[in-house]
């Protein structure tokens, strides 16, 4: 049975079929999963964000961004292998994501405190003061 409100036990279901709690230690096991991979979407953020920053410091002064001149195509090849990096690690940033919001949508408590507990505590390892405002994230996920 799916519960449609919070519930709080040691029986949950995460995810999958096969991974249900039926004991303490399972439970136990599977809400401190949960904290480590909610710390490391904040991690994944955080590695993006400095990616897209140094992108950003490595830009040409206007003057010599002129569209013909022969570094600028080798320039380019490497942005794009940056902006490549950038979008595999936002892909797999947003699975994890939607991953964390369907275990939260197992409905209970205790797997919903771990996965706040598990962003909070990745955030304040993770990020840096006043790195967030030197950047508009483009995170279309409401988890970041």
């Amino acid at each position: 049975m799916m519960h449609m409100t919070f519930y709080w036990g040691k029986e949950a279901t995460i995810l999958i079929d096969s991974w249900k709690t039926d004991s303490w230690a399972s439970y136990v096991l599977s809400l401190l999963a949960c904290l480590v991979v909610a710390a490391f979407y904040q991690y994944l953020e955080n590695r993006r964000i400095r990616m897209k920053l140094f992108a950003a410091e490595r830009r040409p002064p206007p003057e010599i961004r002129a569209p013909l001149m022969r570094w600028r195509v080798a320039g380019y090849e490497a942005k794009l292998g940056v902006k490549f990096a950038e979008a595999v690690l936002f892909g797999v940033n947003s699975a994890i994501g939607y991953l964390l919001m369907l275990a939260i949508m197992s409905f209970n408590g205790g797997v919903f405190v771990a996965i706040v507990v598990g962003l909070t505590f990745g955030y304040f390892l993770f990020r840096r003061e006043g790195e967030d405002s030197a950047l508009i994230v483009d995170n279309s996920c409401a988890c970041s």
